[in-house]
This record gives C-alpha cells, sequence and structure tokens, in this order.
C-alpha cells in the first residue's frame, strides 16, 4: 500500500498549448489521471486537471483540437505542473503560459517538461545553470536559444528536485515512473509498470537514442538472459558471468546491451539490484546487512551510497517514507 494513500491526491496540471504534441498529453493522463485499480486503494492518488491558455487549442499538426478545457488559473492550485513539448519549440510562448509556468514554480510546486517541453521552462527563465534533458534532435537548437542551461544531450531524464526534464516523448514514460518512485516507492512504481507493460526501471543516466541498426542475421534478444539474471541477483553476477550464460563474448554482450537497452550490462545489473533491495525495505525488511545481501550489494556501505545515489535517501529515511511492517525479529534498520 503506497504512502499517503489516505491522504487527498496529488494535483496535477498539465499546460496544454498551441501544437501541443498529443502522445505526452496522453502520458501524463495515463500515468497520472486514470483509475489504478491494481493499487487496491479506495482513491486516486493522483488528480489531473488539463488547462490551456484559450477557449480551444489546436494541437500538433491539427489532428484535432480540443476545447472547453480549465483557464491557466487552474496552474495555482496544482502540486505539481507537466509542460508537454510542441514540434514549433522557435517560436516563443505566449507571455500568459510563461507567466503561470514562473508562477507555479515560485510556489514552490514541481515542475515537470516532457520531451522539448522543456523549451518552455527555459523561456520561462527556470532553467538557468541548472541541468536538463531535451530531445536529441533539438539539442543545438537548444543550446544556441539558451546557453546558460546545463543541457545533458544523452539521457532519459534529469531530476533536479524541484524541477525535472524529460529527453523525448517516450522517455516521458521513464520520468512518469520516476516520479511514482520519488512519490510513492518502488513496489508501487514496479505494480503501475506491469500494468503498462512498460519497463519498471530504466536509469535517467541512460541514453535516449537507442541505436537500432537491421543486422545481417538478427541479434537475439536480451530477455531471457535478463530473466534469469533478475532471479538471482543476490548471487555474484559478472559480466563476464553474463556473456558466459549467453553465449557470447563480454564484448558482444555489450554491444547488444547498447544496441537494445541503451546501456551497460554492469549498470542494468546495478539498476534492478537498487530496485530490489528498495522492494524489500518496503516490505519491512529492516536489517540492512541482508538487503544488501538478498539484493546483490554485498555491502552495508554500498547499500547506502546506491541508495542514496538513486533515491536522495538513506536506507532509514526510505523506509521511514516507503516502508511496510518490519518482519518478525528484524533488526533496526541503521544508518
Amino acid at each position: 500500500m503506497p504512502q499517503g494513500s489516505s491522504q487527498p491526491p496529488h494535483r496535477v496540471a498539465v499546460l496544454v498549448d498551441a501544437g501541443t504534441n498529443p502522445f505526452e498529453v496522453g502520458v501524463a493522463t495515463e500515468m497520472f489521471g486514470l483509475p489504478r485499480p491494481e493499487l487496491g486503494l479506495s482513491g486516486p492518488l493522483y488528480e489531473v486537471t488539463l488547462c490551456a491558455p484559450g477557449p480551444e487549442i489546436r494541437m500538433n499538426h491539427g489532428f484535432f483540437t480540443m476545447s472547453g478545457l480549465p483557464g491557466l488559473e487552474a496552474v495555482d492550485t496544482a502540486d505539481t505542473l507537466i509542460v508537454p513539448g510542441r514540434p514549433d519549440n522557435v517560436v516563443p510562448r505566449g507571455p500568459d503560459v510563461l507567466a503561470a509556468i514562473r508562477r507555479a514554480h515560485a510556489r514552490g510546486v514541481r515542475v515537470v517538461s516532457f520531451c522539448t517541453g522543456t523549451f518552455a521552462l527555459a523561456e520561462a527563465g527556470l532553467l538557468d545553470g541548472r541541468r536538463a534533458a531535451t530531445h536529441w534532435m533539438w539539442a543545438e537548437a537548444f543550446r544556441d536559444l539558451h546557453p546558460a542551461v546545463r543541457l545533458e544531450p544523452d539521457v532519459l531524464f534529469v531530476d533536479e528536485g524541484d524541477i525535472l526534464t524529460a529527453a523525448g516523448s517516450a522517455a516521458a514514460l521513464d520520468l512518469g515512473l520516476h516520479l511514482w518512485r520519488r512519490d510513492h516507492g518502488a513496489e508501487t512504481a514496479n505494480t503501475v509498470s506491469r500494468r503498462l507493460v512498460f519497463a519498471a526501471h530504466r536509469d535517467g543516466g541512460q541514453r535516449q537514442f537507442v541505436e537500432r541498426p537491421v543486422p545481417e542475421v538478427p541479434d537475439e534478444s536480451l530477455g531471457p538472459l535478463l530473466a534469469w539474471a533478475q532471479e538471482r541477483l543476490g548471487e555474484p553476477l559478472t559480466v563476464a558471468g553474463l556473456a558466459a550464460r549467453a553465449a557470447v563474448s563480454p564484448a558482444t554482450l555489450h554491444r547488444r546491451f547498447r544496441s537494445q537497452l541503451g546501456t551497460t550490462p554492469l549498470a542494468w545489473l546495478t539498476g534492478e539490484r537498487v530496485a530490489l533491495a528498495c522492494r524489500l525495505i518496503e516490505r519491512g525488511e529492516e536489517r540492512l546487512d541482508v538487503v544488501a545481501a538478498r539484493s546483490g550489494l554485498g555491502t552495508a556501505a554500498n547499500l547506502r551510497a546506491r541508495l542514496r545515489r538513486e533515491t536522495g535517501l538513506s536506507p532509514s529515511e526510505y523506509r521511514k517514507r516507503f516502508g511496510g511492517v518490519p518482519g518478525e525479529g528484524a533488526g533496526a534498520l541503521s544508518v
């Protein structure tokens, strides 16, 4: 059960501007606006409102027009503001849109952009001196327009605490699940990801552009190997061992991970182990050495370092926020 499930829903405003990409609006509503029966809750954890600067909004390429949306005043009651992207990024946003984004940030609202929505946040002045992500095709134009922003051109998303930016349309799904993890823990995010039939955990630092050349002989899927490894995370798995299991060389395994997942075998393995450690803590395991051993992270010191890098929390802080009832006989979780 997610922590805070008895609290009022977290209010999410999605700012729909002229030319907005429908896919990213769909991601926002799918992630945060639809019922989640898989969580077994009596009420929603999020409440989504689409808002717009005018009575009618023509979406990207005019595929359809949205009407009857609340005005931008809906931003002023939100806890999180999501700004989807649009293709005409060099065209300035309207002053009312930029003012709404600035008001939200000044009020302490969590501000999120999907894909090229990063341009709007930069234009509003929120990103100067900060790291940010946007779609790789627009990286050069973004740098030209906003040189004061520390653009990360080859990552899925960037989490700067109060401002989060996703690189592309599909990366919005990764960032959405990252927000679920931040708000309600790894176990809940994993449940939501299964409902979406989407990868539960892709670290924001993974490459946003995954090359998929057509080989002369079709490459084998990593699926069976990943499933095998996920069942054995507490064992001393190595890249060499994974390569042997797949009957390929370590170099070939690296190439397959890069082409199919956009990451390295070691980075994938570490991410899966951290996610398992989070689930163990959430399920009530308080003994830090047990969590480290069962997740394959080895030592309590390594677990502390990895968990803080991934979540910004120590193990005890993570348990306080997301943990369940401790198991019988469990010892105190040290920090």
